[in-house]
């Protein structure tokens, strides 16, 4: 149920932006080293999100959306980690994002892959530099995108203490 939630979210979130602008969190517009921390909504249904943009994309093509690898916390759950990927994923499609030697699987649902290993992810991020996500792109090409981990720590910590 977690998950679906999340992949609702996910999909949803373009219209719901239409209705009202996220609040940055933290000085600076909530800008921390190459990560953004910011909150949507209030009470029990706030959502809390950290997230940052791919550095690098291979191949990059003109036509892909924006690629982005975010966590999200809101009340019942928390270390959420999703990628966008700018396009829509093959059926099936399996990605993993590698943060220094360890490996997380993340399955895929349209443009978005969600991981079940959140906590441990997110532990990652806050110990690593980078983080490397695989997967098979537009007629099962191979698509690599590269994340800056720097400010991680800062922007999931204004996370928290928003949607404790």
């Amino acid at each position: 149920m977690k998950h679906f939630l999340a992949a609702a979210f996910v999909l949803l979130a373009p219209s719901l932006a239409l209705a009202a602008a996220p609040a940055p969190l933290g000085p600076n517009g909530g800008k921390f080293g190459d990560w953004k921390a910011a909150t949507y909504g209030n009470g029990s249904a706030k959502i809390c999100y950290a997230f940052t943009n791919a550095q690098i994309s291979k191949p990059n093509w003109k036509s892909r959306g924006k690629v982005m690898l975010t966590v999200t916390n809101r009340s019942g759950s928390h270390d959420e980690v999703s990628i966008s990927a700018g396009y829509t994923y093959p059926k099936n499609a399996k990605v993993t994002l590698a943060v220094g030697t360890k490996s997380f699987d993340f399955y895929t649902q349209a443009g978005t892959a969600f991981t079940a290993s959140g906590k441990d992810a997110v532990a990652a991020f806050a110990a690593g530099n980078s983080a490397a996500a695989t997967g098979p792109g537009p007629k099962d090409h191979p698509v690599t995108d590269q994340f800056s981990l720097t400010g991680f720590s800062s922007a999931y910590k204004a996370i928290g203490t928003a949607c404790p």
